[in-house]
């Protein structure tokens, strides 16, 4: 029986990849493989491996805090000297007794301790990473990769060894890719002849996307019926202060969840004639793969700047609209959205994404790891 251990933790962007590549191992019938899971438990790894037949084995990983504060300062030396040792051992003895094939890791604080201990035991390591410049974690794990998969262009791919890397693309699941307009408007009780936009706050939501969109919602329901997925800890807010600004006859335009689950999602992305999201490497080749035209506001705070560096690589193909946080102001925001209508650049857009797109990813990945397997 063949054994691969998947790891990486903290986002939907580490595990959702990791079930599309899981699914594609499936396809091939190959009965014989098990699935196992080793890293952090979050909401995604132990709601949604399970789901798909993934045995998680659950760890300790610490994280390190890149800004300076008396609590993040004893926080890292808490998960420098306590909790990455642990969770380093615990990996060590769930590897040494389950001795997988193969080790395919999507980065992430959680997978550090699993990585280093496959390559004190010899198994084969894989990394995948989705971003232009590289987590910490990835950049620690690479030294023990035999190769190191990736999303963009290797040119354009910050830090990895050149020998190392093997342009792949960001694996999407397929299943998003074959969502119907007409199950659309009925799980979202789509109703107007009006464009449909899409805003995705990314998998926990964004703040500062919710408060921009509040801010223009009258006006942006006059010309756009909107799915919004707003995450679940602003979805109180949001909904208490759209129903405060809408028309009772508007409110049927606007449709709030905190969070789409794969089919909900597939739908939404069906019926959207244009997406507003963050700049994180699977949103963009979610986009992509469906070929839709898209306004990006990546996350100004994230690490290595790397949704900025993604979503600017994208916009470079002309495939997509970006919008810095430093200039989110809600009507430029909405102007921006409506000049793409206006202009005809979202045509333009769709084909640039779909020409952008690589949607064997994960397909080309389950391949390549099958070699081992």
């Amino acid at each position: 029986m063949s054994k691969i251990v998947f790891t990486g933790a903290g986002t939907g962007g580490h595990i959702f990849p990791i079930i599309a590549v899981a699914r594609e191992l499936k396809k091939q019938q190959l009965s014989s493989i098990s699935y196992f899971y080793i890293g952090t438990k979050d909401d995604f790894s132990s709601i949604f491996l399970p789901q798909e037949g993934i045995k998680t084995k659950f760890v300790l990983g610490g994280k390190i805090r890149r800004y300076f504060s008396p609590a993040s300062f004893f926080q890292n030396i808490f998960d420098i000297f306590i909790k990455i040792p642990i969770g380093f051992f615990q990996s060590f003895f769930i590897l040494f007794f389950l001795m997988p094939d193969v080790i395919f890791s999507k980065g992430g604080y959680g997978s550090l301790g699993t990585v280093i201990a496959g390559s004190i035991l010899r198994i084969p390591i894989f990394l995948h990473e989705s971003d232009i410049a590289p987590g910490l974690a990835n950049r620690i794990c690479s030294n023990f990769a035999s190769k190191i998969f990736i999303s963009f262009p290797p040119k354009e791919t910050e830090y990895f060894p050149l020998k190392k890397m093997v342009f792949v693309g960001n694996p999407v699941r397929e299943e998003l890719l074959n969502g119907d307009k007409e199950s659309a408007k009925q799980i979202f009780g789509l109703h107007s002849d009006k464009p449909v936009l899409l805003i995705l706050g990314g998998s926990q939501g964004s703040g500062r996307i919710n408060e921009a969109v509040l801010g223009i919602l009258p006006e942006m329901i006059n010309d756009f019926e909107v799915i919004h997925q707003a995450g679940e800890k602003n979805l109180k807010l949001i909904k208490n202060e759209s129903e405060t600004f809408l028309k009772p006859e508007d409110k049927s335009y606007y449709h709030l969840f905190s969070f789409l689950s794969e089919t909900q999602l597939r739908h939404a992305y069906a019926a959207a004639d244009f997406i507003i999201s963050r700049g994180g490497a699977g949103a963009i080749f979610e986009i992509a793969a469906l070929g839709k035209p898209s306004l990006l506001i990546p996350l100004s705070e994230s690490a290595q700047n790397h949704q900025v560096k993604n979503s600017y690589n994208f916009a470079e193909a002309e495939a997509c609209i970006v919008l810095e946080e430093s200039n989110l102001t809600p009507h430029f925001f909405l102007e921006k959205i409506k000049n793409a209508f206006l202009s005809g650049q979202t045509k333009k857009m769709a084909q640039k994404a779909k020409e952008f797109s690589k949607p064997q990813a994960a397909n080309n990945i389950s391949q390549f790891l099958l070699e081992y397997l």
